[in-house]
């Protein structure tokens, strides 16, 4: 790939200083750095196909379940182009990433939802979402530093349309703030999760005491 020379100010032996700031000639240092992102990339966006529809499920046939499923579906159509497209880039199409998806989704559902009520789980999965954003921009950024204008450019159209979806997703946070008995109900609606929500909100409510008495104490 062509790579464009940096402008700058000359050094002190009257050569033109290199602008680290913008596009460099591709390097290996930076090719295994996108495709360490790529791999990243898979597991990013299996979750983001995977969780949110989760989340929707439980919701019901509410606005902040409608906001999740349509991350979901953006992540599904994007999963059905980006082995081809990577492919065609040299990029590694990564079945490692997209199985380290599968792994958190299993371990999220096993484990970590029983101990969260409805709007914890809602922002657990809000934030991967934010993570994928951030990870898509970083990709951006290191394909146009690397050359790649065309990654560049697909980074640029997947961030035009996850983006407006994400942001829909946090303002569907105003529903559970109106309705504080749904926030805090289990994520899971199973006997272990309520079980275990029990004892979490128990412990909350001895350690509140705790530092009630210590402060008075003090």
């Amino acid at each position: 790939m062509q790579g464009l020379q940096g402008t700058g100010a000359p050094d002190g032996e009257g050569r033109a200083a290199r602008d680290e700031s913008g596009p460099q000639e591709e390097s290996p240092m930076g090719r295994a750095f996108l495709a360490n992102l790529v791999r990243e990339l898979f597991q990013t966006e299996h979750s983001a196909k995977a969780h949110p529809l989760v989340e929707a499920e439980r919701l019901g046939d509410v606005p902040p379940a409608h906001a999740m499923r349509a991350v979901s579906a953006h992540a599904k159509a994007v999963l059905s182009e980006l082995p081809s497209f990577l492919g065609e880039r040299g990029l590694p199409i990564s079945a490692g990433g997209s199985a380290v998806g599968h792994i958190f989704s299993a371990l999220r559902g096993h484990l970590a939802d029983h101990l969260l009520n409805a709007e914890k789980s809602y922002r657990g999965t809000l934030l991967g979402m934010r993570h994928g954003v951030d990870l898509v921009e970083l990709i951006q950024y290191v394909a146009t530093a690397e050359g790649d204008t065309q990654l560049a450019a697909w980074c640029a159209r997947w961030l035009s349309a996850r983006r407006p979806l994400v942001e829909a997703a946090a303002d569907e946070l105003a529903w559970f703030a109106a309705r504080p008995a749904r926030a805090t109900r289990a994520a899971k609606d199973s006997v272990v999760a309520h079980l275990l929500q029990g004892l979490v909100n128990g412990a909350e409510l001895a350690a509140q005491r705790l530092r009630r008495l210590a402060a008075l104490a003090g």
